[in-house]
């Protein structure tokens, strides 16, 4: 029998539709206080959310994130920022010169915290009743994001998340299946004819998901993948970190 965390992890979806009803000051509080309990390389806490319930500001970042509907309609927008500002005025304290922000170990290990955050984040407000999707547009125009939440250098949001109450629609909606778990989760070894099996399998049966729920027209997962990665699509990330004291480097 499973138990009540698995049913809700393995439940998840991403919401898209929102009913405009308020989230509470009391959720709220909580959702956000669950995800500050989320594990940190170190316990350094270079993670800072920085949230929004200010409608024209949620419409502007929907407008940034490429004119999503889903941002717009959503009660709280939560920017999950990378924050070694914060891991600074330790070094400062103990007369270090800190250098984590420029190396590639610095943006892994912030990118890593910030997705933990993130789905501490998303499962609480799931727990609560209200619905979530992780936003990824934002970085197509991060500097903007960083002029609207006033961040400062040290600092990058990785990612967003809608927080809403869910429609009864959405509610419904069947869940999209996945690769096959064999070709997920491998024993000591990675084995590239499980996933190369797996992710053509995936393809036909994600068509044929497409099929059954009506949306048979939409693109193909090789199709949405293929025509996603042959490109570098937020082309101003590598910039942004860069004029906000980020590198990509080993030698430092």
């Amino acid at each position: 029998m499973k138990n009540k965390v698995l049913e809700q992890l393995q439940s998840r979806k991403s919401i898209r539709e929102f009913t405009g009803e308020r989230v509470s000051d009391e959720d709220l509080k909580t959702i956000l206080q669950t995800a500050q309990r989320a594990p940190t390389s170190i316990n350094a806490q270079q993670v800072s959310l920085v949230y929004t319930r200010d409608k024209s500001k949620i419409e502007e970042i929907a407008r940034l994130a490429g004119g999503q509907k889903q941002i717009a309609t959503a009660d709280v927008f939560v920017a999950v920022v990378i924050d070694f500002n914060r891991t600074n005025h330790a070094a400062i304290a103990m007369g270090k010169t800190q250098v984590v922000e420029k190396t590639a170990e610095g943006i892994l290990m912030g990118a890593v915290d910030a997705g933990i955050v993130l789905n501490h984040l998303q499962s609480a407000a799931q727990s609560l009743g209200y619905g979530t999707t992780a936003i990824g547009g934002i970085r197509a125009n991060s500097d903007k994001m960083i002029e609207i939440f006033n961040l400062p250098q040290r600092t990058f949001v990785a990612v967003g998340s809608t927080i809403g109450v869910p429609t009864q629609k959405a509610k419904d909606a069947v869940l999209k299946p996945r690769v096959a778990f064999e070709s997920f989760a491998m024993e000591d070894s990675y084995d590239t004819q499980k996933v190369k099996e797996g992710v053509y399998a995936y393809n036909q049966e994600f068509k044929e998901f497409r099929e059954k729920t009506g949306s048979g027209d939409m693109p193909t997962y090789f199709e949405i993948t293929a025509n996603s990665y042959e490109k570098s699509y937020y082309r101003k990330t590598g910039t942004v970190l860069q004029a906000q004291g980020f590198r990509f480097a080993d030698d430092v």
